[in-house]
């Protein structure tokens, strides 16, 4: 499965706009006939049954120091202490509101707090939140739970990692895009290498036990020499995982990207041989790449549940901890508990109106249908693993699988013939070209993208 190879015409052929597949049905399916009555029904029915689910919990904190030119996240950028301490006022509400709705014996494995920059808080401040946390849902602490904290290097001291491990915290993830400055100060986010490397090395001597780096590829002012030398001093910091997200340049959504000079882009060619010089930097580094835009080294945990098949895909990204309900609390936030998937809403404003009358702040959501259902597993199978086992969806669900996807399997036929996929006496495979193009493989499944007229609302697959 880990086997990659770089193909530029099929890429160029099948790298058009698509979904990421962090969830199916995706967030475009998502309704405001949904919404807080149907989210507690649901919950309600989650605590049913001795195979309760284990929780995941979520923490959406959107505040920052400074503008990323680049970012596409829910933020807000403010020193305004008094807007800060509202939203963890109302964030707590919400908390006490969900911890309600589940029964106390259920473990939290996976933490995750997301922003935003969650080190805008001091460590007084995020112990108060875990603290909250941990006073109403029963947090995992035998060494097999997975509590992650987003960083941004300039907002904290190498000296403030042994405070975050104390907190809680074994895994971090550390925002660093570009280590050439004068990318940095196009995009408004100018952080030292060394920095990062110290930050990385307090982590490690304090208990950490897994470091990822965030990179962006196609910023102003890239190149594929400049993007080179990025990488080669990254491999130095030896991280455990690493994510190479492509920027999508969208200043029509996106009002911060409008500070961004589109002429320094990179373009479309520049950007494919950045992403083409990386690949094979990383794998000869003894990086495996796990999908998508991921790459860890063999001892990780996503390598060893990939090579397991026990790999899954959620919100969060790859994870080991995905067949949990994930309680996601904060502005814009994503639950999927049981057979949904909800979202807060998008505005601080209105986000506190409604907890302030007592209501959870759920905006949308969707109610998955048996054919959701199966669905969504036999794309995150392709997402996760490389393969589909025909047989094994066929057992699993009760049904016959050519009988089913008869129109899916006229599909694949041209990605066979294009070398995407291989089929076999079990199935199909995804051939090492067809690994970049994982989410074109698993479109053919989206019974909802055949209906949907309007592709450009999704990323570009490369």
């Amino acid at each position: 499965m880990n086997e990659i190879r770089f193909d530029t015409d099929l890429i160029e052929r099948y790298g058009g706009r698509g979904p990421r597949y962090t969830s199916y049905p995706t967030a475009v399916q998502f309704h405001d006939g949904f919404g807080e009555t149907e989210y507690r029904r649901q919950c309600a029915a989650s605590n049913e049954g001795s195979e309760r689910r284990p929780l995941s919990i979520y923490v959406h904190l959107p505040f920052c120091e400074s503008l990323c030119y680049y970012c596409a996240c829910n933020k807000e950028v403010t020193r305004n202490r008094a807007r800060v301490e509202r939203y963890m006022t109302h964030l707590y509400s919400e908390l006490d509101l969900q911890a309600a709705l589940f029964d106390d014996t259920r473990v939290v494995e996976q933490l995750h707090l997301g922003g935003g920059s969650p080190t805008y808080f001091d460590t007084d401040e995020l112990g108060e939140l875990i603290r909250r946390i941990g006073e109403r849902f029963r947090l995992q602490s035998d060494g097999n739970q997975e509590f992650s904290i987003e960083v941004d290097p300039r907002t904290i001291e190498p000296e403030g990692m042994a405070p975050l491990y104390a907190l809680g915290f074994n895994r971090l993830s550390l925002g660093v895009q570009d280590l050439e400055q004068r990318v940095q100060e196009a995009v408004n986010r100018v952080q030292s290498f060394a920095k990062t490397r110290d930050l990385i090395d307090a982590a490690r001597a304090s208990g950490f036990q897994s470091v990822s780096l965030d990179l962006i590829y196609g910023l102003p002012h890239q190149s594929v020499a400049s993007f080179d030398a990025t990488i080669d001093r990254v491999l130095t910091l030896k991280p455990d995982r690493l994510a190479i997200y492509n920027y999508a340049h969208l200043p029509q959504m996106f009002k911060a990207q409008r500070l961004i000079d589109a002429a320094d882009l990179p373009d479309a060619s520049a950007k494919l041989e950045i992403l083409h010089g990386t690949i094979a930097k990383l794998t000869a580094a003894g990086y495996e790449y796990i999908g998508m835009d991921h790459f860890a080294l063999p001892s990780d945990e996503l390598v060893v549940a990939q090579n397991k098949g026990e790999l899954q895909r959620n919100f969060q990204g790859y994870s080991t901890h995905a067949r949990c309900d994930l309680i996601s609390l904060g502005v814009s936030a994503i639950s999927h508990v049981h057979h949904c998937y909800s979202q807060n809403v998008k505005s601080v404003n209105r986000y506190c109106q409604l907890l302030e009358q007592g209501h959870l702040p759920i905006e949308r959501g969707l109610e998955l249908s048996d054919d959701d259902e199966l669905r969504a597993s036999v794309i995150e199978t392709i997402m996760c693993h490389g393969r589909l086992d025909f047989a094994a969806v066929a057992q699993s669900f009760g049904l016959d699988f050519g009988d089913y996807f008869g129109a899916e399997l006229e599909a694949l036929a041209p990605l066979a013939d294009d070398g995407l996929i291989k089929f076999d006496d079990a199935g199909f495979e995804v051939t090492p070209a067809g690994r970049l193009l994982l989410r074109p493989v698993a479109m053919v499944f989206d019974r909802y993208l055949r209906e949907e007229a309007n592709k450009a609302r999704f990323s570009k697959v490369i």
